[in-house]
């Protein structure tokens, strides 16, 4: 129970990742609050809170922080993306990819930081694709890009009160994974060829990323801020050449 006693806030915790810090945080005894665009999801754990929430509106977002009050923890996970170039990218692309996954991130530490105790935790889901570019995500790159230099100030200008550190999934299990590889001329060969770069030779699953989200979250993780943790299974510590081929 290393959350216990710990009350958390977790943004887009309908599915996917967000679900899963979600359940995992439960089971280590924090009291969790999550939020989405849209109605609460079945299944969804009775002790679990649920607000409907755009966190790419500010004012809805300060409403949300006040009627909240204080947490100790709050992940910022709520995110979309869209598999577009630069070119091909529209207005209303920006304004959801960038208000979700960048503006929101920063609604959401805004209006929390003054509420949080001292020896707080935020735990921004950055990504590989902040760091390396994915093909036709431009706005979903740049977004995460956003994140991870974020994360980095908050660190450093709010510390030593909270602690900022941010997770960056590779290849995740997730309806984003098939987008992208929806996209390929093969997306069985994709898929494949993606499998084999991989050091563990699989995809991972949002359990992976909570699992770091609670040690970030949990006082073991006491001296780590302004960091930005890699969880991809071995991906990018890979050169170009595709393992097996020598």
């Amino acid at each position: 129970m290393r959350l216990a006693g710990k009350r958390a806030v977790v943004t887009g915790g309908r599915q996917g990742i967000g679900r899963a810090i979600v359940e995992a945080f439960l089971r280590e005894g924090a009291q969790v609050l999550t939020c989405d665009r849209g109605p609460r999801p079945e299944g969804l754990d009775g002790a679990v809170g649920w607000s409907t929430l755009d966190v790419a509106d500010p004012g809805a977002v300060n409403a949300f922080a006040a009627e909240t009050g204080g947490v100790e923890i709050l992940v910022n996970n709520a995110g979309v993306q869209v598999e577009r170039t630069v070119t091909e990218s529209t207005d209303a692309d920006w304004d959801l990819v960038m208000g979700a996954n960048a503006r929101g991130v920063f609604n959401c530490c805004r209006a929390f930081i003054p509420r949080m105790a001292a020896g707080g935790a935020i735990i921004n889901i950055g990504s590989i694709s902040g760091t390396v570019a994915d093909p036709s995500m431009a706005l979903y790159n740049a977004s995460k890009a956003f994140v991870h230099g974020l994360t980095r100030s908050i660190a450093v200008d709010h510390g030593p009160e909270i602690r900022c550190n941010a997770i960056c999934p590779g290849w995740i299990e997730t309806g984003m994974l098939d987008a992208g590889f929806d996209l390929a001329a093969d997306a069985d060969a994709a898929r494949s060829d993606a499998l084999a770069r991989h050091a563990l030779r699989r995809f991972g699953r949002p359990e992976d990323i909570a699992a770091m989200a609670v040690w970030l979250a949990s006082d073991e993780a006491a001296f780590a801020t302004g960091q930005l943790f890699t969880v991809d299974g071995g991906l990018t510590a890979a050169s170009p050449l595709r393992p097996g081929l020598f």
